[in-house]
């Protein structure tokens, strides 16, 4: 089944290395955001399958990004898995208390990316 996934990402080489990732091994389609704004005017006009959000980013960070999807009931059901360097057990409980899908570490593997999205939204 294809699914459309939202990469949100200030960094244009994760960004790209996500994409291709997903498109390549699984076949997804794959809309991109540079920062927290435009990830939730995306996700309004059209919501994805998932979205997949960078944590650390400026102006609007992840979990303010988040917040924003979770209070318009178009978009509150959208599953949200975090993209984060910080996964120290603090950290990872805070996002996770937070109520996102789940919680992906930097640096990753590309070829691997899929399973873990999928695995984490039960989509496989």
């Amino acid at each position: 089944m294809s699914r459309r996934i939202l990469v949100v990402d200030d960094e244009e080489a994760i960004r790209e290395v996500v994409r291709t990732g997903l498109e390549v091994v699984a076949g997804w389609d794959v809309d991109v955001a540079t920062d927290g704004a435009q990830a939730v005017a995306s996700c309004e006009a059209d919501p994805p399958d998932a979205v997949l959000l960078d944590v650390m980013m400026p102006a609007m960070d992840g979990p303010a990004t988040f917040s924003r999807l979770q209070e318009n009931p178009r978009t509150q059901d959208v599953p949200v898995i975090f993209l984060t360097a910080k996964v120290q057990p603090p950290e990872r409980r805070r996002y996770e208390e937070l109520g996102v899908a789940g919680v992906l570490a930097k640096p990753f593997d590309p070829l691997t990316l899929p399973d873990q999205i999928a695995d984490l939204l039960g989509w496989t």
